[in-house]
């Protein structure tokens, strides 16, 4: 089967609410694609249209090249995690995966290879509703890797885990991307996504507002701009001011300037006499770079609240 995720024109209404507006985008196989937006951006929606539990007013969603629902024995096509949560809490870890497995024809044994692979331990054999987030994340993940999918999907994987939790998943999802497996990741940690994902599809208000690898994104965001340290900040923004560029203050010592390039600021300051400790082309954060993109998203939403609050 073909790993990757194909949507392509969805729409969907929910009464008066516009939750997808065209979204289309593929995932492809090799790679962390992350999936960001504002909340209400219509991510979980597109979800949960991949996995058949919406239907969509238009458009189609595929799997490998199918509709999920005409899958036999999904599991070994798709793992998702869409809800830590979901795990009835009297269960046993372990039986909940013996039961997922059992639907899915798949034997014993494979239950406790991915306990493993996950990390579940010992906690695989105590009751779901006494594990933290965490624990439960790693649950999830272990059900979506039952039937050793080529695709998976991960609703907010890192919610819940400690600072040992996400440098291991951040590694987990790239090692299981480089096997080959098309991976799909929503979160709303963008330092997180930075060090995983190798492409982003950004949403707002129901579609695509970019679709692009995270390397890119951030070089466009990062805009030729120059961050600047020195100890004389007024003299560096007085001289860099009066040769046109645009300063801004973003440390006690530290300066962003606009539209000089960073050789230009190096002579311009040795000229001038003004001293410096660094002079170096400013790296975007994708944290910035999804600010930018999001920021009519995030806007319309705050003034749709407004108008309805009235």
């Amino acid at each position: 089967m073909e790993a990757t995720i194909e949507v392509a024109g969805l729409r969907k209404r929910f009464g008066q609410v516009t939750a997808l507006d065209g979204m289309s985008f593929t995932v492809s196989p090799g790679k962390v694609t992350g999936f960001v937006g504002p909340n209400g951006a219509g991510k979980s929606t597109t979800m949960r249209v991949v996995l058949g539990l919406d239907l969509p007013d238009e458009g189609r969603a595929l799997v490998g090249g199918k509709p999920y629902r005409s899958l036999a024995r999904p599991l070994t096509h798709v793992g998702a995690l869409l809800d830590a949560g979901a795990p009835q809490p009297g269960r046993r870890g372990r039986d909940h995966l013996l039961w997922l497995a059992h639907s899915q024809g798949l034997p014993a044994r494979r239950v406790d290879e991915v306990a493993e692979l996950v990390g579940l331990g010992p906690a695989a054999r105590r009751k779901a509703g006494g594990y933290s987030l965490g624990m439960r994340q790693r649950l999830g993940i272990a059900a979506a890797l039952l039937g050793d999918p080529p695709v998976l999907m991960l609703d907010e994987p890192f919610n819940g885990l400690d600072p040992e939790g996400i440098v291991w998943m951040r590694g987990f999802l790239r090692g299981l991307a480089a096997q080959g497996r098309a991976v799909l990741v929503s979160s709303h940690l963008m330092s997180e996504l930075q060090d995983t994902a190798g492409h982003l599809v950004v949403v707002g208000r129901g579609r695509v507002v970019a679709d692009t690898g995270v390397d890119d994104l951030i070089a466009a965001a990062s805009d030729g701009r120059v961050t600047l340290r020195t100890s004389d900040r007024p003299a560096a923004m007085s001289a860099l001011a009066g040769a046109g560029a645009t300063v801004a203050v973003t440390d006690r010592d530290t300066l962003t300037v606009s539209g000089l390039a960073a050789e230009r600021v190096v002579a311009l300051l040795g000229r001038e006499g003004v001293p410096f400790s660094e002079v170096s082309a400013h790296r975007a954060t994708l944290e910035e770079a999804y600010m930018e993109l999001t920021r009519d998203a995030v806007e319309h939403r705050a003034a749709v609240a407004g108008e309805a609050a009235r």
